[in-house]
Formats: C-alpha cells, structure tokens, sequence
C-alpha cells in the first residue's frame, strides 16, 4: 500500500519527459498524453525488482507504445480531408521541455515534424531519439530491441530523408516575435504591400481544417497570393475576437480565440528574417491541448 505514492512520484518526475518524447514521435498531442498514460499503467503493474533504470524502462515503453501508434496513423492520415498538419503546441512555457538552442527549437517545429511524417516508424523513433534526446546508438538498440548496427543504419537513413527537404532554422525569439507582430498587424489591417515585404518570394501557406471547418484544401503559394489570402481570411471582422502573438512549437506564432474559445494557431517558419511557410490549424480537434494550456495559464 505505501508503494503506490512513491511510484506516482516517480512517474510523474518523468512525466514532462515523457510527454516531450510522445510528442516528437505522433506529432498529436492527445495521442501524446495517451501513450504517457498507458506508459503509467504498465509501470504500476511492474515488478519493481526487474527495473534498474526507471527513465530508461520508461522511454522504452513509451516509445514502443508510440510505434504502434505510428502504424495505425498513417493510414488515418491518408483519408484526412485536405492538408495534415501536427497539432500544435504553445512552447512559450516550456511544454516540451528546454528550446534555448537552435536544434532544441527546431526539434518540435511544425516543419520538422511534417518532414517526420515521411519516415518509417522505426526511423522516426532512432531520429528523434538520437536527434532530440542525445541518445548513443547503444541507448537507441536497447530501446528498438535492434543492434548497434542497424540502429545506425535507420539513423543514417533518417536523416538523408531529413536533410533532403530541411531548410535553414531561424531560432531567434526576439526577432521572430517582432515579426509576427508586424505580419499580425499589416494582415488584420489589410496592408498588402508591407505583408508582402514580410513573405520570402516562395512562400507556401498550408490550412488544416480536417473538414471540421472551412480551410483552404490546397497550399496557397507565392508572395502576392499568400498576401491576399492571409488579408482577406485574417481581415475579417469576428465578433468577440482576440489575436495574440504567442511561441508556438518553438517558432513565432498567432493565436485567435473566438468568444472565450480557440478557434485557430499559426505558426510561422522565419529564415533571414522572412516568412517562409505559414501554417495554420484550425481543426477544432487538434486545438484542444493548447487551449487547456491557455485556460490554465489564466
């Protein structure tokens, strides 16, 4: 009976760990949160005596827990009504841990993740273990239950595929904030010409309604297109309306909430101080986590 409290304590230590690893591997953070807790309820029912490691036990349930996971997404992920993005996350308050380097922010960005999507489970799995978490080849192997061997094989795999598609990462807060201020400022006013000054040439806005809500089903690409449409989408009137320029996974990034409820986050992908790539999620069921943190943050 007196095991329990100090079990949970335990846990729960390694709870915001956990969840940071969840995250980077579904890139949903509902299914996040249910794979920390299935990973609770098989470290309650362990026998103690077995575990040498707790954290190392613990991240090898969780990630196996999230394989699963992986599987059974892709094929939801090819019926999902126009373009899937990650859910969202407000970073500003550490909710995935530390992001004081450029690789720590680059780790839980919408672009990486999107980029994630196109690996195997077990490539994301040695990706993210490696990348995000430092983890040694030998540390990943005793996870994946792989050697040594073919771990650096997925790794070597993994980011080939990555760093095909990867564009350079622009970490700094301070700037990225000031210019989410002056993208939020010229869209809501419909300032056409300082929007465009603000979006690089090959910008890409991508909308994720999940066919919940009206978003647009193909990207929008281009400076002058991109400006109209954000103008035109974030210039209309809505009652009871509040915008906020928050961090979102790391990047600069908008919130609106709609009479008391999110109703959409974007976030922006600055490189040299222009916005390369808008991403917006406005699926209702992928806005539920980051509006429980703004409710407990009020």
């Amino acid at each position: 009976m007196g095991e329990m409290p100090d079990l949970a304590a335990e846990f729960e230590a390694q709870r915001p760990r956990l969840f940071a690893l969840a995250y980077r591997l579904l890139g949903v953070a509902a299914e996040a949160e249910d794979a920390v807790q299935d990973t609770f309820l098989r470290w309650s029912a362990v026998d103690r005596a077995g575990v040498v490691a707790p954290a190392a036990w613990l991240a090898k349930v969780l990630t196996n827990l999230c394989l699963n996971r992986l599987t059974s997404a892709r094929a939801r992920r090819e019926r999902y009504v126009g373009p899937w993005l990650p859910e969202p996350v407000l970073t500003d308050d550490a909710a995935l841990g530390p992001l004081e380097s450029v690789e720590q922010r680059e780790s839980v960005s919408l672009a990486l993740l999107v980029l994630l999507e196109r690996l195997t489970p077990a490539e994301r799995a040695v990706f993210v273990l490696r990348e995000a978490f430092g983890y040694t080849h030998r540390e990943v192997a005793d996870v994946l239950d792989v050697s040594e061997a073919a771990s650096q094989q997925l790794h070597r795999r993994a980011r080939a595929h990555v760093d095909r598609a990867r564009r350079r990462f622009d970490a700094d807060p301070v700037r990225g904030e000031r210019i989410a201020r002056r993208f939020l400022a010229a869209a809501r006013t419909g300032d056409l010409a300082d929007l465009e000054r603000l979006l690089a040439a090959d910008v890409v806005a991508w909308a994720d309604g999940g066919g919940k809500v009206t978003a647009a089903r193909q990207p929008v690409r281009g400076a002058a297109k991109v400006a109209r449409y954000l103008a035109g989408w974030m210039g209309r009137p809505v009652p009871d309306l509040e915008i906020t320029v928050r961090e979102v996974n790391g990047e600069p990034g908008i919130v609106a909430v709609v009479g008391g409820r999110l109703s959409g986050v974007m976030a922006l992908e600055v490189v040299d101080g222009r916005v390369t790539a808008v991403r917006t999620v406005v699926n209702p069921d992928k806005l539920a986590h980051a509006e429980g943190r703004l409710r407990a943050a009020a």
